[in-house]
């Protein structure tokens, strides 16, 4: 007789939960499970068809990452068993866990990970890697090709502890998922012409770790093959919000990040305009 699959996957959620992961099962596919009858037209938390859920009440592992738990009795209540014997794999929360997943999809997002991110602990996946920081914030989809953010209200399948020491969550993700202002709603700029930090030595950072974070901005744009002027963006909000305020960009530091957007294609007023609003953003 094959052996349940409930058998070989609640222990492993046991564990997780015991450590203050989230876990809920996921489907062939990697899935999460339908919603039940009762909560098939509505969002536990919020009204119905509204996308604003809180944790679910339902006893069923409804509404993906909102059915997340560490509750023992949960996992393994009857209502979940069903789930269980079926169940391809564990998912768990990454938000709840307090963490960041990086989901690098294939070897040219890894590549691009390597040249930008911090180091941090990463987890093998079927296609790519999981790099995983200490901190949560937005979840959101192809912020680049092949790279998805996942921590707060999203999950993230289960893969193994990983490898290396994790990483407390950097700038340069968080700009990730900041989108830059539509030019509708800008409000009137009187610069027109890229602008220093407030002045005075750099306290925390010193001249080749300046450099060294310069070059990666220009990798960054560089190696952008679609959406490049939101790349420009992200890349000029992720070198403001670390040298923003300490006094250490030059003219000739933010002019090496404008020739590399306009190797890419972006004209001088868009390049001003990016700058503009990143620093407008950070409210520098």
């Amino acid at each position: 007789m094959t052996q349940p699959t409930d058998i070989r996957r609640v222990p492993a959620a046991l564990t997780l939960a015991a450590h203050g992961v989230p876990v809920l099962p996921l489907r062939a596919g990697k899935g999460p499970f339908g919603n039940c009858r009762t909560c098939a037209e509505n969002m536990c938390g919020g009204r119905p068809n509204m996308k604003t859920p809180g944790p679910c009440a339902c006893p069923y592992p409804c509404h993906a990452w909102a059915a997340a738990t560490t509750d023992p009795h949960t996992l393994n209540s009857p209502q979940w068993a069903t789930a269980w014997r079926t169940a391809a794999a564990v998912a768990y929360h990454p938000g709840g866990a307090g963490v960041t997943v990086v989901d690098l999809d294939n070897a040219a997002a890894i590549t691009w990970a390597r040249a930008t991110l911090p180091v941090t602990r990463t987890v093998a996946t079927t296609r790519g890697e999981h790099w995983i920081y200490q901190g949560v914030m937005q979840s959101v989809n192809a912020v680049r090709p092949g790279v998805d953010i996942k921590s707060l209200m999203a999950y993230a399948r289960w893969l193994g502890p990983g490898t290396g020491t994790m990483a407390v969550l950097p700038a340069v993700v968080r700009a990730l998922a900041v989108k830059e202002p539509s030019p509708a709603r800008r409000a009137p700029q009187a610069v027109t012409v890229p602008l220093r930090g407030q002045g005075g030595a750099c306290p925390h950072r010193t001249p080749a770790y300046l450099d060294r974070g310069l070059a990666m901005a220009e990798q960054c744009i560089t190696d952008a093959s679609s959406a490049v002027h939101a790349t420009v963006y992200r890349t000029f909000l992720a070198v403001l919000s670390t040298h923003g305020r300490c006094g250490c960009l030059t003219d000739t530091h933010v002019t090496r990040l404008f020739t590399a957007a306009q190797a890419k294609g972006e004209t001088v007023r868009h390049c001003t305009d990016a700058w503009t609003n990143a620093r407008t953003a950070l409210g520098l």
